[in-house]
């Protein structure tokens, strides 16, 4: 097996097993770009419904402004697929923290197992600075190097801007959701967009560990979760929902 490979399958079981716990906010989220949440196809009104015990280091403002580092999420298709694409993000990242309540991975005893030092960058945080963050689970050196490249923030040197800043940990969420296919073949923005379903999202995810009989009461909570989301926003679940 590749080391590629390895790595990949490591970082969908951190992500499916990670545990976690509550961290107090330590600063403001980044403002909006002007408009964006006049864009978005969520409301502050609706985020509130589906997150009612939600703390408060996730807001709005923050998510809104994170919006632009992937213009097409939430933005592709028709006003029906837009919602479900941002109904689909948002029940997984529900599921993954407890309805918007945890930050950061609760078992401290993983965090050092998250130091790839083969990587030739190796850990310059520190061995046991790479542990979970976030609305959906960003570990690994390698993973805060990639995201952090691609968001244009130097998370390698400083990945706890993930649980101090809003906006920084909203957008490596949604660098996972449109670029990352984990252990499934697409991401799970293409999942919605070009119509293979929800169950694709959960695939890119958490793969087998849930996947194809490994974890079908998980399967069932996050399903569970979009239904209520879009009922929410008004548009049906659509096809292909389990995976």
């Amino acid at each position: 097996m590749s080391k590629r490979r390895v790595m990949a399958l490591l970082t969908a079981l951190a992500v499916g097993c990670a545990l976690w716990f509550v961290m107090p906010t330590t600063s403001q989220a980044a403002p909006a770009r002007k408009g964006a949440a006049a864009e978005f196809v969520v409301s502050e009104a609706q985020f509130n419904q589906m997150f009612p015990n939600r703390n408060s280091f996730y807001t709005y403002s923050g998510l809104t402004a994170a919006l632009d580092a992937y213009p097409g999420f939430a933005n592709t298709g028709s006003d029906t697929v837009k919602r479900q694409e941002a109904a689909a993000f948002l029940a997984n990242v529900s599921h993954e923290t407890g309805g918007l309540v945890h930050i950061v991975e609760q078992n401290e005893s993983n965090y050092p197992h998250y130091c790839d030092a083969g990587q030739p960058y190796g850990c310059p945080a520190g061995q046991a600075a790479y542990y979970g963050r976030g609305p959906i689970q960003l570990s690994w050196n390698f993973n805060y190097k990639a995201a952090g490249d691609a968001l244009g923030i130097d998370l390698l040197n400083d990945p706890y801007q993930v649980e101090r800043d809003a906006a920084v940990s909203w957008k490596t969420a949604l660098w996972y959701w449109n670029t990352q296919s984990g252990p499934g073949s697409m991401t799970a923005h293409r999942a919605m967009v070009d119509g293979a379903g929800f169950g694709e999202t959960i695939r890119a995810i958490n793969g087998s560990l849930e996947c194809d009989g490994g974890n079908p009461g998980q399967v069932q909570s996050r399903i569970d979760k979009y239904r209520q989301f879009t009922a929410i926003l008004g548009v049906p679940a659509g096809d292909h929902l389990s995976c």
